[in-house]
């Protein structure tokens, strides 16, 4: 009982915020980049018995109940049928620049390239190659991340404008700009964004917030314009 109390509170110390714990993975033989996050810490599971198979990049984005295993144990059933011992592990790659929706199980022999998305509930037992969308049971590639991407820049403004809409339905009231913390790309560019008080620092850092200011151009000159477009009145 003591030994079941004491690993419980072994466990909640290594997991006490995201930064202990991906320090602990490290310290156990993990190999994490740098810039790794995870939502939902404390659900976050990566197996620890064989540290050494499992290498992670910079920039990798893990989320609630996402689950990473090196070994399975189907030599469990060897055991009572044959009565022998298999062992069964391999290495799992997680590359640069990845990000997993909710439910995520990424099983030994897995790996997974650079600049990869993999969507909720999915469940990832081979490799996913690198600039690839992919989802599923098992996990597979559905687009490229350029698709996607070209996808995207062109359905958000709908979805935004979908977004006013239904709160002006359910509240009965205008929107208010605040409301679009997350969506003032359709508004907001590098020549109106000292006019919002929006946490831009919550997506982009200095650098990539410089460059976004330059490249980037809203559709639409401001909130006012946009609620217009919307048909919001």
């Amino acid at each position: 009982m003591i030994k079941k109390y004491f690993n419980k509170f072994l466990e909640y110390w290594h997991k006490r915020s995201v930064s202990a714990y991906i320090n602990y993975l490290r310290k156990k033989g993990i190999r994490i980049g740098s810039n790794c996050t995870m939502r939902h810490f404390r659900t976050v599971r990566i197996d620890i018995s064989r540290p050494s198979l499992i290498t992670i990049g910079n920039d990798v984005s893990f989320n609630k109940d996402f689950e990473l295993l090196t070994h399975d144990f189907a030599g469990g059933v060897f055991i009572r049928k044959y009565n022998d011992f298999i062992p069964a592990h391999k290495r799992v790659e997680i590359g640069n620049n990845v990000r997993f929706g909710a439910k995520c199980i990424v099983l030994s022999g897995a790996k997974i390239g650079d600049n990869c998305f993999i969507g909720a509930y999915s469940l990832v037992n081979k490799e996913i190659p690198s600039n690839s969308i992919a989802v599923g049971i098992p996990a597979k590639v559905i687009c490229t991340i350029d698709e996607y991407y070209a996808k995207r820049k062109t359905q958000y403004i709908e979805e935004i404008m979908d977004y006013a809409r239904s709160i002006q339905e359910r509240f009965g009231r205008k929107p208010l700009v605040q409301e679009f913390y997350d969506d003032y790309p359709a508004f907001v560019d590098g020549s109106n964004f000292e006019q919002y008080d929006f946490p831009y620092h919550r997506v982009f850092n200095k650098e990539q917030f410089e460059i976004w200011k330059q490249n980037h151009k809203a559709p639409f000159k401001s909130f006012d314009e946009f609620l217009k477009a919307a048909g919001i009145k």
